[in-house]
This record gives C-alpha cells, sequence and structure tokens, in this order.
C-alpha cells in the first residue's frame, strides 16, 4: 500500500529480479507514449474509455508481492507481461481479470518501475494503474482514482530475534534504525511519528527494503499489512509488528489507507466501468482475494520481489 502501498541467498536473486521488472517495459512504454497520450485525451474529451479496443492496459511493477510479482510460467493464472517473456501474477494481476471479464476486455500488463507509473497514465501510455497506490490528495492531484480496491493497514516488520521483536506500540520502537520504500507514506508520515527513530535513506522499491531488513542493515521496516504477510510468508524469521489494537500506533488517514487504481484525470467513462467492479465487492471479498494472492506467492517469485 504504497503512497505508493512491500532473503539471503535468496536475497540475491531477489535483486536480479527487481533489476528485470524495471527495465525493457519502461522504454517500451514511453516509446509509445505521444500516439497514446493523444488517443486517450481524444477519448475523455468524447465520453470514451480509451479501451475501446478492447484492450486494458495496466502498469504495475511486477516486483511488489503480494500486490503484484513476476513468474517465468503461466502457473496460477500468470498473465505475459508485454515485451517480457515473463509473467505477472498476485493480487493486482486477479482484480484487473476480475475487472476485464466483467467488462469483456483482454488484460495487457506492462512492467514499469514504480517512479514512471504515475507519469505512463498522464502520458496515456496505459490505460491505469493497478499496483498498491493509496488514494492521496497529493496523488489525486495527478490521477484519478478507482476504488478503493483493497484497505490496507499500517505495520512494522522485524527479525524475530530483533530486540524489538516484542513492541507493543511505536514507542517502543524508539532509537532503532529503520527504512521504508521512497514515495510511500510509509517513510514520509509514519517513520518520522518514532521518537528518536534513525531513518535511513528510503529503499527505492519494497524488495530492497526488505533486503535491508534480512541483511540486518536496519532493525525494522514500515510497511502495510499485505505487504508484511506476503514478507512473512516467504521468509519466516521475520515478525510482523501489528499496532492497531493500541492507542500507541501509527497516525494515518482513511486515503493514506485506501488502496485504489489510477487513471487519466477526466476519464470517468473508464472509471465508472471500473468502479462497477470493485464496488461492489465487501472488504471480506478483497481480503479474500489477497490471502488466495499469497498462498500463490512461490518462493522464488517473492524473492525477486523481496529484492
Amino acid at each position: 500500500m504504497k503512497k505508493r502501498i512491500i532473503a539471503v541467498s535468496v536475497i540475491a536473486a531477489m535483486a536480479a529480479s527487481l533489476a528485470a521488472c524495471g527495465g525493457s517495459s519502461s522504454s517500451s512504454a514511453s516509446s509509445a507514449g505521444t500516439s497514446a497520450s493523444e488517443t486517450v485525451a481524444e477519448s475523455s474529451a468524447s465520453g470514451k474509455s480509451g479501451v475501446e479496443d478492447g484492450v486494458l492496459s495496466v502498469a504495475m511493477e511486477c516486483a511488489y508481492a503480494p500486490y503484484n510479482w513476476s513468474q517465468p510460467d503461466d502457473s496460477n493464472g500468470a498473465v505475459p507481461i508485454a515485451d517480457s517473456d515473463q509473467y505477472a501474477n498476485g493480487y493486482d494481476i486477479m482484480m484487473a481479470q476480475k475487472i476485464c471479464k466483467a467488462n469483456g476486455w483482454k488484460l495487457e500488463v506492462h512492467q514499469l518501475d514504480w517512479d514512471s507509473l504515475i507519469p505512463a497514465v498522464q502520458s496515456g501510455t496505459v490505460d491505469c494503474v493497478i499496483a498498491g497506490q493509496s488514494m492521496t490528495a497529493e496523488r489525486e492531484q495527478q490521477v484519478d482514482f478507482a476504488g478503493p480496491y483493497l484497505y490496507a493497514s499500517i505495520v512494522c516488520l522485524t527479525k524475530s530475534s530483533s530486540k524489538f521483536a516484542d513492541a507493543k506500540g511505536i514507542s517502543d520502537l524508539s532509537g532503532g534504525t529503520c527504512t521504508s520504500q521512497m514515495g510511500t507514506i510509509w517513510y514520509d508520515t509514519c517513520l518520522p511519528q518514532i521518537k528518536d527513530a534513525k531513518v535511513q535513506e528510503a529503499a527505492e522499491s519494497a524488495p530492497a527494503m526488505l533486503m535491508a531488513l534480512e541483511t540486518g542493515t536496519v532493525d525494522f521496516v514500515c510497511t502495510d499489512m499485505p505487504t508484511a504477510q506476503g514478507a512473512v510468508s516467504a521468509y519466516p524469521d521475520l515478525k510482523i509488528l501489528d499496532f492497531s489494537s493500541s492507542s500507541d500506533n501509527f497516525k494515518v488517514s482513511d486515503e493514506d489507507v485506501n488502496i485504489g487504481i489510477s487513471l487519466r484525470k477526466g476519464n470517468t467513462v473508464l472509471k465508472d466501468a471500473i468502479n462497477n467492479v470493485v464496488q461492489k465487492m465487501t472488504k471480506d471479498d478483497f481480503n479474500k482475494m489477497m490471502s488466495d494472492a499469497i498462498a500463490v506467492q512461490p518462493i522464488s517469485s517473492s524473492e525477486s520481489e523481496t529484492e
């Protein structure tokens, strides 16, 4: 749930897959930008969705388990990543498939790094982003949001052997060394709330954030519950610190924990088509789908994403 909301031989694999997931798709996406931008602009002006060709193009990192990850085959319902020999799977893919099925669209997945997601929507390179983005006011100045398609609480992750493993609230984390992913509410809003925290440089990705924890560079990281659940599923030496039942918890707003699907500003037709699907789902529906995603998250994938 980034603000946009996620080991050691295994960690090496993680880093390799992370590098793979930002590269060729970015260049191919940008090369299509001008014509796609013109098309979407015309579509919005004429009351069209931009998906009149029957293909919903969706961008995500493909390295942010359990929201999304890359894998070498189509097992467990994974779909091809454009301009790649890899496949994408995860909660975001499951949601995209549900949206496409309801609207009779084909799904096309593009792999982009985190900082390229909003620009890809703004330029019209892709129709939407489904990638664990928080529906923040700042972000809503740049894009429109459909959803929420998930509600994600904020937690911390530490090692089970850490001196912070028994923390009951954020005050118990005082003085710890920590980090989170750049451009997220975890890093910008939550970590500064911990008194005397030694906040390190932000990690470029969720996998890099988890690598910092696994290698002992930091004592704990801040993330959202789905990312933490996926990480613990892959790396049982980690422990989730959930302070949601305590008054000594992170102070966040609804916009920080509501996860949405971003699309080009003014594209109300596409927004309505997506909302007609996700707004019929309950919180329990979302949580069940997330559990399904975590259950099929391969260790190799998690590792790739966890780099």
